[in-house]
Parts: structure tokens; sequence; C-alpha cells
């Protein structure tokens, strides 16, 4: 079976302004690295737009109608000091969602081997009532509740090696015992949450911290003695990755210190995860990454490991 690449030309003309590190530039650089020979026989999909039910699993109708009230006719508006949005911000993230959703579509139902989601914006800090952090919707979660309520797989797991902690996916999901969540995260940074003490309501939240200036021996020793462990005692249906790439040397906004082989290598421990736990199924969704070389080269490096290469 074929590795799926979701994707829509929404979300890059989502534009948060000049000088903005989430911007439009990323998923070129992505989508034009995942052009050569090698990813041929990546499956391309367009990303369908999420629907009001998907959404309203993990979000408020209230919080939907502001996103999408919100959007200008022309310029921009912000949501706080980070989160601003254009006029094609509001498809762009009806796009990210439904990305996700089709994805775990495809995958659980045995049409695709494992896929990757190439959208903008960002989901993981978004939370229940509130966007934030470049994020408006929580594709993860949305994309986490698609495979409970449509495909019947009720142990979700999501994964997150962004940089910065996912405070919104841990926040929709710390009280649900069935679904779990493990971030890897340089600790102090935005948004100051992802404590270890940290751990759900029935253990289902881990927590790996790492200090400014650690590097790949840091990540793989904690991913291999407390996240992997952790996914695999969970017993998922399903994994889903955040797959952010700012924690790369190269990243001008954070301090850690891990290479693109890392991303590789970690993406291979979650499919030897998946393989033994959940017939393989994964589906992975782009987080951050702003240097836009560093960027690209971990994105080909993940997408490599996820086709088997």
């Amino acid at each position: 079976m074929p590795t799926y690449l979701y994707t829509h030309p929404v979300c890059i003309q989502h534009d948060p302004g000049p000088h903005h590190p989430e911007s439009p530039d990323r998923l070129k650089a992505i989508l034009a690295a995942l052009e050569t020979e090698e990813f041929a026989h990546l499956v391309r999909v367009e990303a369908p737009h999420a629907t009001m039910t998907q959404l309203e699993r993990v979000h408020p109708p209230a919080h939907i109608d502001n996103v999408m009230n919100s959007v200008p006719h022309e310029g921009y508006r912000a949501i706080d000091g980070d989160t601003f949005l254009c006029p094609d911000t509001g498809e762009a993230a009806l796009r990210a969602a439904g990305a996700v959703c089709a994805a775990v579509d495809a995958v659980a139902t045995g049409q695709a081997r494992n896929a990757f989601c190439a959208i903008r914006p960002p989901g993981h800090h978004a939370e229940r009532y509130q966007a934030m952090g470049f994020c408006f919707f929580n594709n993860v979660v949305v994309g986490a509740m698609q495979a409970r309520e449509v495909h019947g797989l009720r142990r979700v797991a999501m994964v997150d090696f962004d940089v910065h902690h996912g405070n919104g996916t841990q926040h929709l999901i710390e009280e649900d015992a069935e679904c779990f969540y493990a971030s890897s995260h340089q600790w102090p940074l935005y948004p100051g949450t992802g404590f270890a003490e940290e751990k759900g309501v029935a253990g289902n939240v881990v927590n790996m911290l790492l200090p400014p200036g650690a590097g790949s021996n840091e990540f793989r020793h904690g991913m291999s003695k407390t996240v992997l462990p952790a996914l695999e005692a969970f017993k998922p249906d399903m994994i889903l990755i955040s797959a952010g790439f700012d924690a790369h040397a190269a990243d001008p906004i954070a301090n850690l210190r891990l290479g693109v082989e890392d991303y590789a290598w970690v993406t291979r421990e979650l499919l030897a995860v998946a393989a033994r736990c959940c017939q393989n199924r994964v589906v992975s969704a782009l987080e951050g990454g702003y240097d836009i070389d560093a960027l690209a080269a971990s994105v080909a490096a993940h997408v490599r490991a996820l086709m088997g290469g």
C-alpha cells in the first residue's frame, strides 16, 4: 500500500503577514522537496473541507463561528499577538482539519499504508474554546475523533515532537482515558505548559522536557526510555503524529539541536510501535518548523521513513 500526501493550494495562501515565522514559504519548500523522483510514488490527494460535524466533536459552534467570523475581507486581523488571519485563513483552516480526517479515513479503511498532511495553519496549540499560537482548530484531535466516531478506533494516541508543548492537544484529551498524548518539548519555552508531573486522568499524558541546548542523545534517550514504552503500553488503535520540525538545530525560534536523521529515527520508531500495536495505522500532520531549508530536509526524511525508505 502507498503513503498518501494530503495538501491544498489554499494552505499556501494563508498568510499571517510580513516577517511572520509561520509563512507560506514553509509549505512551498516542503512541497518542492516532495516533488523529487524518490517521492514519485506518494499518492497526492487534495484536502477536503472539514465538516461542521467533524469540527464540533472537538470545538463548540461558538468557537468555530468566532474563527470564521474573524476572517477579514482584506488585509489582516489578529486574534492575539501571534495569531493572524487573512482572507484565505478560514478556508485553509477548514482544509487543514479536513486533511487529517480524510487521512484517517484512508488509513483506517486500508486504502493507504499511512499518510502525511502537508497543511497550514498548524493545530496543536488550539484549545477547545481558544485559537492561539498560530493555530485555529486542533487538527490532530479532530482527526482522532474521526477515527473514534467513524471507524470505531477507540484508543487513539497522539505523539508530538514539535519543540513547543501542544497545550491544546493535552487540554482536549487529558480527561479522556481512551486518548493518549505524549510531547517532547523544550522547557522553558512558549506556551509555558507541559510539566512532567502532568499525567492525565489515567496516566494518558506524558511530557518529556528537554533543556535548551539538548540534542540527539537527549531526545533519543527520552523517547526510548519514556515516550515509546508509554505509547506501546497504551495499546493504541491508531497513532497520530504532530510533526513539528522546530527542534532542529537551525531553527530560529528555539534552542534544541536535533538533526534531520533524528526525525527519520523517531518516525521509524513510531512506525515500529504501530506495527506491533495497531496494524501500522499512522497519520502525521505538519505543525512547526521555521528554518526553511531545515524544514524541507526534515519533512523529506520523515516522509521517506513513512514510505519505508
